[in-house]
């Protein structure tokens, strides 16, 4: 059985990722990429879809776990009577190959330990050929190999590979697990002492480059090394999650797959690196976005793969049992064809942010797509749409996602004003004030007194906490406090926010959805904004205490079960953490250099 979410640890190699349980297995990995069916799939089945456990033989008294500074070196301390030993756990940056290195250190006395290896290619199902070549152990199936490499002697038994040893005082045995295509030679060696030496140095270099100061420093500065083991090094393309198919719900049906780059998570992932100091990462994301959403503006799409590829095709690994019995497990995801309209106001705001931060840009090529953008979303703005939670039922009107067609038109206006581009200024002025004019005709109910989730609807939505954020009304505005009072009325369980309104949900026969952790978030902020700062840092802090020991967060928290759901650990949290930390900061501190905002 699988651990629970909140149980594993998050190592990689800015390529891909891998999830280590608290146990000393690594249940979930994609190999080479991100989007690479799995090898290690055990998290959404059982041992025998892949897993490799290194853990003691004997019983332990106590396991605590940390990462080594600010790196995505992971320390996992097992003690038992025996001894104290170390599991060291971390992916060097990516060279030739990828590798996975595991170092057991004994510390004190005597600990006897087991490996068990159970590689199994496609989502956990193909079983590889194994053979021993030059003291390493070689697996291979289909198009897939690894190569493992380490000193102690192994067996097979029962499909997998197993190995018995002992850890002295003092004494260090590595294991080193390395990728690589199996139709070339397998990939050279690599020196495992030396690995977690140049390992320390990239990501302590990478962590200097910080440059913001406030409060919540350890908090956010963790939140930033996730978003950059999220990153895609080559493209600069930041994934929503290394995961698919941890359940929203526990034990129901709403399993996605999260391993692919959201247009709508772009601003606020841009603002996120940005107020860190980030630019070479807020730029190389820039660049990604130019790059995906090149083309014609009727074919963009809500998110793309690593690539910028467009097709994502969803289909049912049957195989698997899911976690926790959560079905199906699925791979790729059919809302990628979804009209959702807000996620053009985040491309047009994502740019004018950029240019605002004063990021290098190809500003002809941008401007151009931008242009054309606009052209397409006068034409469709008024279309109803799949909205933000990208439903899959019939389209509507949703608030939210004319709101972003508004700020669309504002950011372009603002960056024309701004720098100088030529633009339909007069035509563009006209549109926004008619958006503008139909959501608070239509999206407003007199009655709740609140924006709703869509037009004709009485029902609301966790999304409107935005309106104030993205400068559509200002945060004293009475339709935004009647908002916001409601949202606080209908939405929030146990201190935390829903993503949808549960008035709307009374009926359903599935496990309750837990709260939104980014929602909860996004509440913080309107409070901020309003002024309201004591009420804010009481939703972050509840927030920041759902972290785990190593300070990770899924996409939502179950409070009647107390734990983590969701796809895990989850870009958009730690995103909105980081944020509402910069603004909460700011906020406190009124002469501190000030967090970006989106609303300028």
């Amino acid at each position: 059985m699988s651990q629970k979410i909140e149980d594993y640890a998050l190592i990689g190699d800015c390529e891909t990722a891998a999830l280590v349980g608290r146990n000393g297995s690594i249940d979930w990995l994609c190999w080479p990429a991100f989007d690479s069916d799995a090898c290690f799939a055990a998290i959404l089945g059982t041992p025998g879809n892949g897993r490799w456990l290194i853990a003691p033989s004997e019983d332990v008294t106590t396991i605590s776990r940390r990462y080594l500074g600010d790196t995505l070196i992971l320390e996992t301390r097992f003690e038992t009577k025996g001894g104290t030993a170390v599991l060291i756990d971390f992916m060097p940056p990516r060279g030739k190959a990828s590798d996975i290195v595991r170092l057991v250190r004994g510390l004190t006395g005597t600990m006897k330990m087991r490996m068990e290896l159970v590689i199994r290619f496609g989502f956990g199902v193909d079983i590889p050929w194994v053979r021993k070549i030059d003291h390493s152990l070689l697996a291979v199936a289909g198009q897939d190999m690894t190569v493992l490499r380490t000193p102690v002697e192994t067996r097979g038994e029962n499909l997998t590979t197993v190995a018995e040893f002992e850890v002295r005082d003092g004494e260090t045995v590595p294991f080193v697990l390395t990728y690589g295509p199996s139709h070339i030679d397998p990939p050279q060696a690599i020196d495992p002492e030396t690995a977690l030496r140049e390992t320390e140095k990239f990501w302590k270099q990478w962590s200097d480059r910080c440059d913001r100061e406030g409060d919540y420093q350890n908090l956010v500065m963790r939140s930033l090394i996730t978003l950059k083991a999220l990153t895609f090094a080559p493209t600069g393309g930041i994934v929503a999650a290394p995961t698919t198919s941890l359940p929203e719900k526990l034990g129901g049906a709403r399993n996605w797959d999260y391993r692919f780059c959201w247009l709508r998570d772009a601003t606020f992932t841009l603002l996120a690196l940005m107020n860190a100091g980030y630019t070479e990462e807020a730029s190389a994301w820039h660049s990604w976005l130019l790059r995906a959403a090149a083309g014609s503006p009727e074919n963009m799409q809500i998110m793309y793969g690593i690539w910028g590829q467009r097709r994502l095709l969803e289909w049912e690994a049957g195989w698997l049992g899911g976690y926790e019995g959560a079905q199906p497990v699925r791979v790729g995801n059919a809302a990628h064809a979804q009209l959702q309209l807000d996620v053009y106001g985040e491309l047009i705001d994502a740019f004018h942010q950029s240019r605002m931060a004063k990021l290098k840009l190809d500003d002809e090529a941008t401007w151009a797509l931008e242009c054309a953008v606009l052209q397409h979303l006068a034409e469709v703005w008024d279309q109803p749409d799949h909205g933000i939670w990208e439903r899959r039922g019939q389209p509507r009107h949703y608030v939210f996602s004319k709101v972003m067609t508004w700020v669309a038109f504002d950011r372009a206006i603002k960056s024309a004003e701004t720098f100088g581009f030529k633009a339909p200024l007069l035509h563009w002025r006209t549109l926004r004030d008619a958006i503008h004019h139909d959501v608070c005709n239509k999206g407003f109910d007199a009655e709740e007194n609140a924006f709703v989730e869509c037009y004709g609807s009485k029902m609301l939505d966790a999304s409107v906490l935005l309106l104030s954020g993205v400068g559509f009304l200002p945060a004293d505005d009475p339709r935004i406090r009647g908002t916001v009072a409601a949202i606080e009325k209908h939405m929030m369980r146990d201190g935390f926010v829903l993503r949808h309104d549960p008035r709307e949900m009374s009926g359903e026969t599935q496990p309750i959805e837990g709260a939104f952790l980014a929602c909860t978030l996004w509440l913080a902020d309107a409070h901020v904004l309003a002024g309201d700062t004591d009420k804010a840092q009481t939703l972050f802090d509840r927030v920041a205490a759902l972290a785990n020991d190593v300070g990770l967060l899924a996409e939502e928290y179950d409070s009647i079960a107390r734990r983590q759901t969701g796809n895990f650990p989850q870009a958009l949290t730690h995103i909105a953490l980081i944020n509402t930390a910069h603004n909460l900061s700011a906020a406190r501190h009124a002469s501190a250099k000030p967090a970006m905002q989106r609303s300028k």
